[in-house]
């Protein structure tokens, strides 16, 4: 029977899943284990069910001869080293399943609808004590509706977010890779170099995968682009912007905002520079947080490991060469 590692809480029916297919060893800690502790252990196992906060590398790999798939409970894989596992004949799957779309792009326009009205300043100026008196310059902030919104990566969550914004009379900007034209007919979004989406658009909303290529893609040159009025928001990754220089362009008032679900490194350091600032708007990484989307990334990436295990074609692999010949 296969054995399988599931060194970190997973959703129900993830770990009962799991069970039903082979024999399964389940560390269900709120973190993932120590490192040394995860290294002795692999070379045991057929199978490693991981969050995206286990560091998956080709060190590690080298210790798990048995090993033939890493099932990573998220969309993203930037945690896994897919190249040395490719190297291995390792299958690497992930879980980009709709209702993970549809989740995040919920808690993107949060965000958007958060930082606009400054609802975090003004949930802390009334626990503060410091409602007093109305006035109408008290908190006034952007509007939302009839405004336009920049898309960096018109993917599944980019075109989650946009239909979103259709509800609220925005004009739709996206760039990317390449032109999306059934996208573009569906949301009515109109395709826009990078520079010209950052200098037009009142919101910028970034929704591309972290890589060498995009590491950093919105640093201080494309921030001084934007507008004085203009709002960025980072619910895909923290390692495409640079945050220093995100902090300074919010302290000099060069931007209005920022709603942020993720950072580089996370978690984020409390001493990190941007949450001194008011008109930063700031999640714990929790785009994906709700029970339903948690349970059906648990089903998924349990049936993945599976699949693989079973010499199948699992719901989503990343690198799917190695299940051929």
């Amino acid at each position: 029977m296969a054995r399988i590692l599931m060194p970190q809480f997973v959703h129900e029916p993830g770990p009962a899943l799991a069970r039903e297919g082979g024999e399964l060893v389940y560390w269900d800690a709120d973190r993932p284990p120590p490192r040394d502790d995860l290294a002795a252990a692999i070379g045991d196992f057929d199978a490693l069910i991981c969050q995206s906060n286990c560091r998956v590398d080709d060190a590690l790999l080298a210790l798990a001869p048995r090993l033939r798939v890493v099932s990573n409970v998220a969309a993203g894989y930037d945690n896994i080293e897919v190249a040395a596992a490719t190297a291995r004949r390792i299958a690497v799957c992930n879980t980009p399943v709709p209702a993970l779309h549809e989740t995040t792009a919920d808690l993107t326009f949060a965000l958007i609808l958060a930082v606009a009205r400054r609802l975090g300043e003004s949930e802390r100026f009334i626990r503060a004590g410091r409602w007093t008196h109305w006035s109408p310059q008290l908190l006034v902030g952007g509007d939302v509706y009839g405004r336009t919104l920049g898309i960096v990566g018109l993917g599944r969550i980019g075109q989650a977010v946009a239909r979103r914004a259709r509800g609220f009379g925005m004009t739709l900007l996206y760039t990317g890779r390449k032109r999306n034209e059934a996208a573009e007919r569906e949301l009515g979004a109109t395709y826009s170099p990078l520079d010209a989406l950052l200098r037009d658009s009142d919101f910028v909303s970034l929704h591309v995968p972290a890589t060498p290529e995009t590491r950093k893609i919105i640093s201080r040159p494309q921030l001084e682009l934007m507008k004085p009025t203009a709002y960025l928001i980072n619910a895909a990754r923290g390692a495409l912007v640079d945050q220093t220089a995100l902090y300074e362009v919010l302290r000099e008032g060069r931007i209005a905002g920022a709603g942020l679900d993720v950072f580089d490194p996370e978690p984020v350091d409390p001493a990190e520079p941007l949450l001194t600032l008011e008109n930063a708007v700031v999640v714990p990484h929790i785009g994906g947080a709700s029970l339903p989307t948690r349970a059906r990334m648990a089903e998924t990436a349990a049936r993945n490991a599976l699949a693989v295990l079973a010499g199948q074609p699992p719901p989503a692999c990343v690198n799917p060469e190695v299940l051929r010949g």
